[in-house]
């Protein structure tokens, strides 16, 4: 189940490239349309025309340039959707390669640094997934969605991999289930957070008349103000859950170390990425902040959960270092 679980993740990654790449090609041929104005009415009333003055029709014949952006439209239409299809086609693998591992390892799959990041990139995916069913709309942004699943994947596989092994002692723990679960849960909401938050920032300067890199890779994307409702949304709902998460991890804590809370490297980077997404939801809720100026600070919150994830581990040491999770 093991080595499965390792051909999984692997197919897995490699359908997210070429999902990528298929998002990119729906991305430059774009959604030009498919006739002008003056070819979407094919007939025109001509008062007084033809014979003995009735009324007649005249057909307006589509140019080659309407035509080549009509073929251009379908081609979009179509690599838009097959990135979709194999969009989903490597969520099902990653959820193969998590499953598969979780059976091999007996527990839960998430108890390194390796095994934490498959599972908060699946959350991320499968979200997204969820979020496209709803708003079709939004399918543009899966380039960037899958662009961040290859490259944290890479990344886990390259330099997180390790062996299926048995829990560590002061892991085996029932609130090692609440708390790590919660903590990925949140942590793969906020991962999909990060990106309309992003294209919000690129397209709203696009719709601003910005036209130097990178505010022209947005001009294809939704509307900003859809793109910023979407990061609001995604961070509002998965706050609680993270709050959740430090409040179960300050008790499991209690239970394990005598203490529910010691500035931990861990914990205290926890306790600034809470801060830092507390500061994102009173300043988008408050009407005299700018929301590029909110925005902001929810990618820097998304940073704060980088630094915890990724810079914790390889620059601190701690209570938490044993296991490489929150």
């Amino acid at each position: 189940m093991s080595a499965l679980s390792d051909q999984l993740i692997m197919y897995a990654t490699l359908t997210y490239l070429v999902a990528m790449i298929s998002h990119a090609v729906e991305y430059a041929l774009g959604n030009a349309r498919a006739v002008s104005a003056k070819a979407a009415t094919p007939a025109r009333e001509l008062v007084g025309a033809g014979v003995g003055g009735a009324g007649g029709t005249v057909e307006e014949p589509v140019t080659p340039a309407e035509s080549r952006h009509s073929r251009s439209a379908a081609r979009a239409a179509l690599a838009g959707r097959i990135a979709t299809w194999l969009t989903t086609l490597a969520v099902a693998l990653h959820l193969g390669a998590v499953v598969s591992r979780g059976i091999a390892a007996e527990r839960m799959p998430w108890g390194n640094m390796y095994e934490f990041v498959l599972t908060v990139t699946f959350i991320g995916a499968a979200a997204w997934l969820a979020v496209l069913w709803k708003q079709p709309s939004l399918r543009r942004l899966g380039l960037f969605l899958t662009l961040v699943m290859v490259l944290l994947l890479a990344f886990a596989q390259f330099k997180f991999y390790v062996q299926v092994s048995p829990l560590m002692p002061a892991l085996q723990s029932y609130w090692f289930v609440v708390h790590v679960s919660t903590i990925i849960f949140a942590s793969g909401i906020f991962l999909l957070g990060v990106v309309p938050a992003v294209a919000y920032l690129m397209r709203a300067g696009w719709e601003q008349g910005r036209r130097s890199f990178p505010y022209t890779l947005a001009r294809r994307l939704p509307a900003a103000a859809g793109l910023e409702r979407m990061t609001f949304a995604l961070h509002a709902f998965a706050f609680p859950i993270f709050t959740f998460a430090v409040i179960a991890g300050a008790i499991w804590a209690e239970a394990a170390w005598g203490r529910a809370w010691g500035w931990d490297p861990k914990e205290t980077w926890a306790f600034i990425s809470w801060v830092v997404y507390a500061g994102y939801l009173h300043a988008r809720a408050t009407p005299s902040i700018k929301r590029n100026v909110a925005t902001w600070i929810a990618i820097l919150g998304f940073l704060t959960m980088l630094m915890n994830l990724f810079g914790v581990n390889f620059f601190f040491t701690g209570l938490h270092s044993y296991a490489g999770v929150s």
